[in-house]
Parts: structure tokens; C-alpha cells; sequence
């Protein structure tokens, strides 16, 4: 036994440096544009990639560079949209290969990675390829995780175990200061004291590695430099590990209190104790905020709680198991015998029962959290997660095992027949111990776990081209890039040429859905370089046929209309959410049921508590149906107010416009308007009147003009097919 407890956590080392092999991405890119190695016959306008999580903007970067390596142009973060980084390409690049660097530091975990992707204008180039780099597990990261992390762990097992364990157990009002024995108050104080130490220097660490990766230098240029403040106060990262740093602070000072006052104000000794049950817990919760959870695609805010309530399980489990270890041989130190045993059996059937529910919601929410990364059986075979996770299973097993052998013996009522030949066979303390070292195992499994990259869901980062149109226009070449090209947030970019030449001109652009007869209002198009214009808009919301009207140059001058037609589909959005499936349906009710279970004793002790009487069932049931049903009736309400006001405002017209505005529809309505509506003097005060009203005017309104008048307006003269009437309609449109 004392052997295998002393090989286990060698042999674990090896696996974890030669049985795992590098990781290929933290977060991920699910949209490219233009994709890797793509040959492009006219150079792009800007570069876009889309990732699965936000990235820090301060520091990611992106460099378009030549094939001799010298840099073009820089890019950054969009400030819309944290998980875009883009580059706008200088105009008039030559044909060749042109290198994209991408170092994107993620929001989630504070991880950075270095990618380099190629693309080709005219035809493709030999000898240029990309690469990856900074996607391997970092060792000091996995050293500071671990410190961090089973200080943490330790901290909150060891109030936990005063409070839920030993107090109950052992507890005895003789001794005032903690209601414990000055011998285990004191081992209790040594072990929280030593916790809170080593998880300030591993905080420390935490914050000047992330600062190496997040600036890629060394150690003594993040000192000398103050490196570290940049990030402390620039990221998401600094922000937990500010938050996390007040936290230790407090729980260090409730801490210090319940030794300074342990003479004088015995009795506030248990408060301060069971205050850092709360505040380890939030301590606790800190790891979930900057865990992979946090950049979940699959219910992100649940993926954060599971996590947070698996730790907080782990934390009873694992840090209140070390803490019993490192107390028993101070506790029983007094006892010998059967009084010995005794004392030892009380504590262990309190913790056996508290461990209990723990390891039920450990086991619960580490599969749903497993379960929200697997994606199929490859990830856990073919990536380092993977590995790391069932390396991790293995060692959970263990530790199972072990616990159950210890539940069994520590309950000879429940068990007597097993109990009786595990009390004989085993060693409390040595047992106990090597449960310890694979606890010890466990937690730098997860700490490579949490240092490693999720696997990339295949069915996200599949190719989908960005919607690309062009148009001439009189003298006027136009093209358009619509990104990512499905329904949310999208990127208009707009290149306008002359005889080959890019162009300076007023560029003004609206959106229109001819299914609803709904348009947006005319916007500025911003210019972005010589021949560039780029605007953003979220106007697009749905599937299905997509107008976008561009007018080039100066108002009421002489305007040139291009206009385009997209079919938008659901396929071409950017992945934000992934629904869940059976089996992750499946792992929350097991979360659910285990989170019953635990919680059913106090609840049982409520139910027994409350007034049961037939009044108070009544009244109470009462008010809980009527509050159910009165947030349910406000919610449909507000649904169907929702629901009945856009169908008012925006019905489905019932006649829709098939005729797309462009140049030639506007050149045949106003000939036709010319021609046949010969009545509608545009300097009438009634004409006016319709020009002021046509921002707020449905085309099939403006149809049914044409056709029978409105008000004194007479209709359009002629025979004019149902086409025709739409180049007016189209033309009409432009007398505001």
C-alpha cells in the first residue's frame, strides 16, 4: 500500500508529459473570410474572422503580410462584436500570396493562441503555408491552476468540515473559542493559514503568466514593465483575478479576526468560520467564470452554474477529505482503543454522509459539463482534452472506490457484513491518505483539463462562402460583400470603381424585405479607404429575400442606383448556440435529481417545520397557483401584444413587389411616369404631401395610387401591366 501510494503520483506525472499529445485550439474559428488557402480572383476588401468566444481586444491582433513577410496592414477587434477580428486590405494588391497572422487572446480563459493562414489573388502560389503555434498546454499554467486550485479547494473543504463535520461530531461548549479543542482549532487554523498563502502566490503566478502570454515576453519584462497592470485593469481575466484577490483578502481577515479574538470574543470564532463556508464558495466560483464553461456554446449561464456547483462538490469532497486527513492524527492523538475508534467512527459517519451527496452532484454535473465538449467519439480519443478527461475518470474511479470501501467500514449498522471485514483488513489513516494522493492526482488533471483546449465541433467550422455580388452601372462598377451573410449582424462591404479605378463618391444604402414590405431607413455608408465603404447593420433578422439599395453620389445631384438580391439562409449565420441533444437533456435531469437528493433533508426539515394545517395549505397553495398564474398570463400577454402589435403595424402585404429597383427599373419608371401620370405635378402641394408621407408608405399602397389615385391625385393613365407599375413604384420612391 504505502508503495502504490508513493508511485501513483510519478507514474500520473508521466502520462500527463508523454501520454498526451498537443491540443489544436483553445477557442476556435467557425467563419473565415476569405478561408484558408482560398485563390480569389480580386483581392478582398477586409479580412474577417469569426471565433467561438469573445476575444480580448487589447490583446489580439491580426497582420496581413506579403510572401517575403513584410507587413501591409493591421487589423483589431470589432467593437460591435467581440468574437470578430478584421482587417481592412489595402487597396490594389497585386497578385500573389498573401499571409494572415492571427493571435486572438480569449475572453473566457485568458488563453492565446498564434494561427498564420494563406490566401492567393490570381492563382495560387507554391511554397506558402500556414501554420499554428501557442496551442500547447503551457506548464507553468498548469503549475499555477493546480496551486491555485487545491489551495482554494482546501480552504473551503476545511471550513466545511468545521462547520457540517467536526462541529456536530465533536463539538462541545467547554471549549469557547470554536467549540473544539485548542488542539484542533489549532491544526484547523495551520491548514486554512497555509491554504490562503498558497493561493495568494498562486494567484500571483496566475496574473504574471497570463501577462507573458497575453504580451508574449518574458518574466522580467512584465515586472520591470508593470506588464501585469495592463492586464489586471485591461481584461476579463484581470477582473476575476482582481475579484478573486478581494475575496482571499476578506477571507484572510475573517480568518485573522477569529485568532485575534479567539481570547477575548471566543464566541465569534464559529461565525468567522462558517462566514468562510460563503466566501470559499464564491472563491470557488471564480474558476467557473474563467473555466471553458464560460465560452460554451450550449446554454452558456447553465454551463456556468453546473460548473460552479460541480467545484463547490468537489471542493466539500476533495478539500473536505484533505482537511479530515491532515486533522485526525492531531484529533485522535489523545484516544487509544475502542475510545479511539469511536471518536474516529462519529466523525467519519457525518462526512460519509455529507461526501455522499457530494460525490452524487460531482458525478451528476461533470458528465453534463463532459457532455457539453463531446461531440463525438473522436474527441475523446483523438484530442489531449479527451485523454486528459479520461485520465481523469480513471483516477475518479479510484478515489470512488476507495470512498466506498470508507463509507461501508465508517457504517457498520447499514453494512454490517462488509463493514466487519474492512474494519479488520484496513488502515484508517494509511487508506484515507493514498484516497488523498488520488485526490491530489485528480485535481492536476483538471488543471490540465482547464489549461487544455475543447475539441472543435466539426459541424461549426464547416466552409460557408460569403454572399458576393457586383453590378454596373452606367460608367460605375460596384461590388458588394455581404458577411457573414445570414440573418443577425452583418458586414457591408462596398467597393465602387471608374474605368478600373477605385472612387471617392457619397455612398447611401437601405435594406428591404419585399415579403413584408418593410424597408430600413437610408443610412450613410462610412468610407473606410480609397474605393471602400463598410457599414454594419442587423436589419437582416430572418430568412428569405433580402434587398440591399445602394445610391452613389451626391444628393440631388446625379444618383446612380445599384441594387441587389440575396437569398438569405439560416446556414450562413454565425454560429452562436448549439441546442442541446438527448443525452444532454438526459445529463440535466441527472444534475436535477442529484441536486434533489442533496437538498431533501433540509427540505424535508422546512416541510416539517411549516404549518400543515388545512388553512395555511389553502391559502398557501392559493397564492402560489394564482402567482404562477398570473406570470403566465403577463407572459402570453406580452407575447401576443408583441405578436398583434407588428402584425398592426406591419402586416403581410397583399401584393408583393417582384420588381427589383435597380438602375433599369428606375429608368423604365420614370419614362412611364412621364408618359401616364401626366396628373401628378410634383410641385403640388398634394404630390409634396405624398413625398413627405413616402418613408412611412407600403408599395402596395403606392401600387393601389397608380392604379385608382389617392385623394385628388388622378391614376396613371395607360394600360399598364402589373410590372410597369412597379418601375413606378420603384421610381415614385426616388422623388424624396
Amino acid at each position: 500500500m504505502r508503495l502504490l501510494h508513493r508511485l501513483i503520483l510519478p507514474v500520473f506525472v508521466v502520462l500527463l508529459a508523454f501520454g498526451i499529445q498537443p491540443v489544436l485550439a483553445h477557442g476556435y474559428i467557425v467563419r473565415a473570410i476569405p478561408e484558408d488557402r482560398t485563390t480569389l480572383e480580386h483581392p478582398p476588401a477586409r479580412l474577417q474572422y469569426w471565433f467561438s468566444e469573445s476575444l480580448e481586444p487589447r490583446f489580439s491582433s491580426i497582420i496581413l503580410r506579403d510572401q517575403t513577410g513584410a507587413a501591409l496592414a493591421e487589423g483589431s477587434v470589432d467593437a460591435e462584436n467581440p468574437a470578430l477580428i478584421s482587417l481592412q486590405v489595402p487597396p490594389d494588391l497585386p497578385d500573389g500570396a498573401y499571409i494572415v497572422d492571427l493571435r486572438p487572446a480569449f475572453a473566457s480563459d485568458g488563453h492565446v493562441v498564434a494561427e498564420t493562414r494563406v490566401f492567393f489573388v490570381g492563382q495560387e502560389v507554391g511554397g506558402v503555408a500556414g501554420s499554428r503555434s501557442g496551442y500547447e498546454v503551457i506548464p507553468l499554467e498548469v503549475l499555477w491552476r493546480t496551486l491555485l486550485l487545491a489551495s482554494i479547494l482546501l480552504a473551503f473543504g476545511t471550513a466545511v468540515l468545521y462547520a457540517y463535520v467536526l462541529l456536530p461530531a465533536w463539538g462541545n461548549p467547554l471549549y469557547r473559542a470554536g467549540l473544539l479543542p485548542p488542539r484542533v482549532m489549532n491544526r484547523l487554523n495551520l491548514i486554512f493559514g497555509v491554504a490562503l498563502a498558497v493561493a495568494v502566490v498562486g494567484n500571483i503566478i496566475a496574473i504574471l503568466q497570463q501577462s507573458m502570454s497575453f504580451f508574449s515576453t518574458g518574466l522580467s519584462e512584465v515586472l520591470t514593465q508593470g506588464l501585469w497592470q495592463v492586464v489586471r485593469i485591461g481584461s476579463r481575466f484581470g477582473d476575476v483575478w482582481t475579484a478573486r484577490m478581494i475575496l482571499l483578502a476578506l477571507a484572510g481577515a475573517l480568518f485573522a479576526l477569529s485568532i485575534q479574538w479567539r481570547e477575548e470574543r471566543p464566541a465569534t470564532v464559529r461565525a468567522f468560520w462558517s462566514a468562510n463556508v460563503w466566501v470559499g464558495a464564491l472563491l470557488v466560483g471564480a474558476f467557473s467564470v474563467t473555466s471553458h464553461a464560460a465560452g460554451s456554446l450550449m446554454l452558456p449561464w447553465l454551463a456556468v452554474f453546473v460548473d460552479w456547483t460541480h467545484t463547490l462538490a468537489v471542493g466539500i469532497w476533495v478539500g473536505g477529505l484533505a482537511a479530515l486527513v491532515l486533522v485526525l492524527p492531531m484529533a485522535l492523538r489523545p484516544y487509544r482503543g475502542e475510545a479511539r475508534r469511536q471518536a474516529l467512527l462519529i466523525v467519519l459517519q457525518r462526512f460519509s454522509r455529507l461526501i455522499t451527496y457530494a460525490v452524487a452532484l460531482a458525478v451528476a454535473t461533470g458528465i453534463y459539463s463532459a457532455l457539453n465538449w463531446v461531440y463525438q467519439p473522436s474527441d475523446l480519443t483523438q484530442t489531449s482534452w479527451g485523454g486528459a478527461l479520461l485520465v481523469k475518470v480513471v483516477l475518479v474511479a479510484g478515489v470512488l472506490l476507495l470512498g466506498l470501501v470508507h463509507h461501508v467500514a465508517a457504517n457498520p449498522d447499514q453494512f454490517e457484513r462488509w463493514s466487519a471485514r474492512m474494519g479488520q483488513a484496513m488502515h484508517w489513516l494509511l487508506t484515507l491518505r493514498l484516497e488523498t494522493a488520488l485526490v491530489l492526482a485528480v485535481l492536476i488533471s483538471v488543471a490540465y483539463l482547464s489549461a487544455s483546449a475543447v475539441p472543435e465541433p466539426v459541424f461549426l467550422t464547416e466552409n460557408v462562402s460569403a454572399p458576393t455580388a457586383s453590378a454596373v452601372v452606367e460608367d460605375l462598377s460596384v461590388r458588394v460583400t455581404l458577411s457573414p451573410g445570414g440573418p443577425g449582424v452583418n458586414t457591408f462591404d462596398v467597393v465602387v470603381e471608374q474605368a478600373g479605378q477605385a472612387v471617392d463618391v457619397p455612398v447611401r444604402m437601405q435594406v428591404v424585405n419585399p415579403a413584408r414590405d418593410w424597408r430600413s431607413p437610408w443610412q450613410d455608408v462610412p468610407q473606410a479607404g480609397t474605393g471602400l465603404y463598410v457599414t454594419s447593420s442587423a436589419n437582416i433578422d430572418r430568412e428569405g429575400r433580402w434587398l440591399t439599395l445602394l445610391d452613389i453620389g451626391e444628393p440631388g445631384e446625379s444618383v446612380q442606383r445599384a441594387a441587389f438580391a440575396w437569398e438569405i439562409t439560416q446556414a450562413a449565420a454565425i454560429p452562436t448556440s448549439v441546442d442541446p441533444g438527448p443525452l444532454n437533456w438526459l445529463a440535466l435531469v441527472g444534475v436535477l435529481a442529484a441536486l434533489g437528493w442533496a437538498v431533501y433533508p433540509s427540505a424535508y426539515r422546512l416541510y416539517k417545520w411549516l404549518d400543515w394545517s388545512p388553512v395555511s395549505v389553502a391559502i398557501g397553495a392559493s397564492a402560489i397557483v394564482a402567482t404562477a398564474f398570473l406570470i403566465g398570463f403577463a407572459i402570453v400577454m406580452v407575447g401576443q401584444g408583441e405578436a398583434v402589435y407588428d402584425a398592426t403595424i406591419n402586416p403581410p402585404p397583399a401584393i408583393v413587389n417582384s420588381v427589383l429597383p435597380d438602375s433599369a427599373s428606375l429608368s423604365v419608371g420614370r419614362d412611364l411616369f412621364a408618359a401616364d401620370c401626366a396628373g401628378w405635378d410634383l410641385q403640388s402641394s398634394l404630390v409634396r404631401s405624398l413625398i413627405d408621407r413616402l418613408p412611412r408608405t407600403r408599395d402596395e399602397e403606392l401600387f393601389a395610387m397608380t392604379r385608382d389615385g389617392w385623394r385628388d391625385l388622378p391614376p396613371c393613365s395607360g394600360d399598364l401591366s402589373e410590372a410597369q407599375r412597379w418601375n413606378l413604384v420603384n421610381f415614385i420612391r426616388t422623388l424624396t
